[in-house]
C-alpha cells in the first residue's frame, strides 16, 4: 500500500523523544567519571604531584625532557605556565597551538594571601627577579607577584629561597584555591571593622595544598575583608567576606559567593547570611566544598561556580550549604553600608596605634626586582619591615613613625611610586598583555602607560572631581576588570584601513565595584561600534571625559551614571 495523507508512517506519527539532558560533571550528580581529557588527568595524576617531578627530572633534564601534559596542565598547580614566544602578532593568538606560541620560559606567580610581606620577604622576591628573572616583577591586582623569564632549571633554587622566608608558588594557578585577597590595611586601620588576618590565616595555612581542595572543576577565588572601604573587590570572587557589625552578635562577615567576570559577567550574590569569625573558615570548606562536589565539569566554560549559583539561586545554594556541609545553620545578618572612603589606600593616613601607613602607586602594577631590593632597603630606613600589596596594583607600607612620612614618601617617588599620583596614574589598570601572555591579542602595560602620560598633560588633576578607573586588558578574559571599570577596555584588533589590522580595544563604559562614588556593583555598557584603535586610545579617553565634565547633570553626578544615561554619540 502506498503512502497517503490518511495512512500515514506509523514511525513518522509518534511523538518524537525529548533528548536526555547530557550530564554536568557535578560529582554528586552525575558521578566522579571524567567527561573531557582535563578532568581525566586531573584524576588520574593531581596537579600536586608534579613537583617532585620538577624537582628530580625536568629541572636536570631542561625543558625538552617536561611531559606535555604536565607542561599545559599540571605546572599551573606550582604557579607556572609558559610564556608567549616573543614576535608573535596578536593575529596569531587564536589560530597557533599553545605548543606554537609558548616559549621556553615561564611566567611564575608567587603567592602572597592577603598581600602581606616583609622587607625580608621583597627583598628575597626582588633578588629572584634579578638572579633568574631577567629583572621582570608585576604587582597583580590579586596581591601576587609574577616574574618571567623564568627557566625550568631555576625553579628548585627559586622554591628553596621563597620557602626560607616562608613564601610558596603552591596553587598560585590551577584547578584550585587561588590566592586569598585581604585588606591591605587589615589590623592596622583606625575604621576596620574588624581585623580578618586569623582568618586568612587559618584558611591558608589548613587548606592551601591540601588535596581535598586540589581538584576542582577550575579556580576558585577568595576575598575577605574587615574595612568598610570594602577593599577587595569582594563582588567579583567566588567567595567574600565583607566585615559588619551584627546588632546582637557583633563584629563578623557578610557573605557572598559566585562572582567573576572573564567573557561571561556576573556579580557575586548576597546570601543575607552572617558569619562569626571563628565560622569563616568552616564556612569556607562548606562553600568550596559545594563547588567541588555540584560544580560543572564537563564543558570548561561553565565550570566556574558563578553558573551554579546562577542557576540555583541564592535561597537554594544557601539551604544547601547549611544543611549538608555546615554544623549549624547560619544566623541573618546585615547588609555592608556604602563606603566613605577610597578602597586603594593611596596617600598617607593614620594607623589605629598612632603610626601610619602610606599607599603608593606604580605605573600599571610594573616594577622590577632592582626597584624591589630598594623599595625593601627604604622601608626598614624608615624603621619599618612591613608592607602590602593591593588588589589595585598599588603597595601601602605600614608603621611608618609620623616624623619618617615625608622622607618616605620622597624615597617612594624617586622609585616610581607615587603616594600622590595624578587621578590618572592612581585609577589605571592593566593586564600582562602581548609582550608575555598567550592568550593576548594586544599590549597592555606599554599602551596604558603612553595614556597615563598624555592624558595627566591633557586632562590636569585640577579638572577632575574623582578619579575614572581605567582598565586595559588585552583579551576578552578580563584580567584587569574591564566590565567594572568607568571606562573598560578590550584587546581586539581592528581594521586599519588598508586591508590590514591594528591593535585596538572595545570599550565599556559605566561599570563599577562598591565604592565611596556608587552605592551597589554594577557592570559597564557597551555601544555597537564603539572601539578605539591603541594609537587612538588618549584621544579618544579625553574627548569622553570632557564630554562628561561638559554634559553631567551636576557636580555630583558620577561618569558612570551619566554614561549609562547619555546618548550613544556622546559617548563616540
Amino acid at each position: 500500500m502506498t503512502e497517503t495523507a490518511t495512512h500515514p508512517r506509523t514511525d513518522a506519527a509518534r511523538p518524537a523523544r525529548p533528548r536526555a539532558a547530557k550530564p554536568n560533571g557535578q560529582w554528586k550528580v552525575d558521578g566522579t567519571a571524567p567527561l573531557n581529557p582535563n578532568e581525566a588527568w586531573k584524576q588520574e595524576d593531581g596537579g600536586l604531584s608534579v613537583r617532585e617531578r620538577i624537582e628530580s627530572i625536568y629541572a636536570a633534564g631542561g625543558f625538552d625532557s617536561i611531559d606535555p601534559t604536565d607542561l599545559h596542565g599540571r605546572f599551573r598547580w606550582w604557579g607556572l605556565y609558559t610564556q608567549r614566544k616573543p614576535g608573535i602578532d596578536g593575529g596569531k593568538t587564536a589560530t597557533l597551538e599553545p605548543h606554537e606560541l609558548e616559549d621556553r620560559y615561564f611566567m611564575m606567580r608567587v603567592r602572597i594571601d592577603g598581600g602581606a610581606l616583609t622587607t625580608e620577604q621583597l627583598r628575597v622576591i626582588g633578588g629572584i627577579s634579578r638572579d633568574f628573572a631577567r629583572g621582570t616583577a608585576d604587582i597583580t591586582d590579586r596581591q601576587n607577584i609574577q616574574l618571567h623569564w623564568v627557566e625550568i632549571e631555576s625553579v628548585p633554587e627559586i622554591w628553596r629561597r621563597l620557602e626560607a622566608v616562608g613564601l610558596h608558588t603552591t596553587e598560585a594557578c590551577g584547578d584550585v584555591p587561588r590566592v586569598i585577597l585581604g585588606s591591605p590595611v587589615a589590623g592596622i586601620a583606625a575604621d576596620e571593622i574588624l581585623d580578618p588576618t586569623p582568618q586568612i590565616r587559618e584558611i591558608a595555612d589548613r587548606y592551601i595544598g591540601d588535596e581535598s581542595f586540589a581538584n576542582l572543576p577550575r579556580k576558585y577565588k577568595t576575598a575577605i575583608t574587615g574595612h568598610p572601604s570594602q577593599d577587595v573587590v569582594h563582588e567579583i570572587n567566588d567567595f567574600a567576606l565583607v566585615g559588619v557589625v551584627h546588632p546582637e552578635l557583633g563584629p563578623g562577615y557578610d557573605l557572598w559567593v559566585g562572582g567573576g567576570l572573564s567573557t561571561s559577567a556576573h556579580l557575586a550574590v548576597r546570601l543575607g547570611a552572617f558569619v562569626e569569625p571563628s565560622r569563616a573558615a568552616e564556612v569556607w570548606v562548606g562553600v568550596t566544598s559545594i563547588f567541588r562536589d555540584y560544580g560543572y565539569r564537563r564543558l570548561r566554560n561553565r565550570a566556574r561556580l558563578k553558573y551554579l549559583v546562577a542557576d540555583w539561586g541564592a535561597e537554594k545554594f544557601r539551604q544547601v550549604l547549611e544543611t549538608e556541609y555546615l554544623e549549624a545553620p547560619l544566623p541573618d545578618g546585615p547588609a555592608a553600608e556604602k563606603p566613605s572612603t577610597p578602597g586603594d589606600h593611596v596617600g598617607v593616613h593614620r594607623q589605629k596605634d598612632g603610626r601610619f601607613y602610606i599607599g603608593a602607586t606604580p605605573t600599571v602594577g610594573r616594577v622590577s626586582g632592582e626597584t624591589l631590593v630598594r623599595l625593601a632597603d627604604l622601608i626598614e630606613a624608615h624603621g619599618s619591615a612591613r608592607l602590602r600589596t593591593t588588589p589595585h596594583q598599588k603597595i601601602v607600607v605600614l608603621d611608618v613613625e609620623e616624623g619618617r612620612v615625608d622622607s618616605l614618601v620622597a624615597g617612594l617617588e624617586e622609585l616610581g611610586l607615587y603616594a600622590d599620583p595624578s587621578p590618572w596614574r592612581r585609577s589605571t589598570i592593566a593586564c600582562t598583555g602581548i609582550e608575555f601572555c598567550k592568550l593576548a591579542i594586544v599590549d597592555t602595560k606599554d599602551t596604558a602607560t603612553a595614556a597615563i602620560a598624555e592624558l595627566e598633560q591633557r586632562i590636569p588633576a585640577n579638572e577632575l572631581l574623582r578619579p575614572l578607573t581605567l582598565h586595559v586588558n588585552g583579551c576578552p578574559n578580563s584580567c584587569a576588570r574591564i566590565q567594572t571599570a568607568d571606562i573598560g577596555l578590550k584587546g581586539q584588533l581592528l581594521p586599519d584601513g588598508n586591508g590590514g589590522q591594528t591593535p585596538g580595544f572595545q570599550v565599556h563604559l559605566g561599570g563599577g565595584l562598591a565604592s565611596e562614588s556608587r552605592e551597589e556593583a554594577g557592570t559597564g555598557r557597551t555601544v555597537r561600534g564603539l572601539k578605539v584603535t591603541a594609537e587612538d586610545l588618549p584621544d579618544y579617553v579625553e574627548r569622553v571625559t570632557r564630554r562628561y565634565l561638559a554634559e553631567r547633570a551636576d557636580e555630583g553626578q558620577t561618569f558612570a551614571e551619566w554614561a549609562h544615561a547619555a546618548d550613544e554619540e556622546a559617548l563616540l
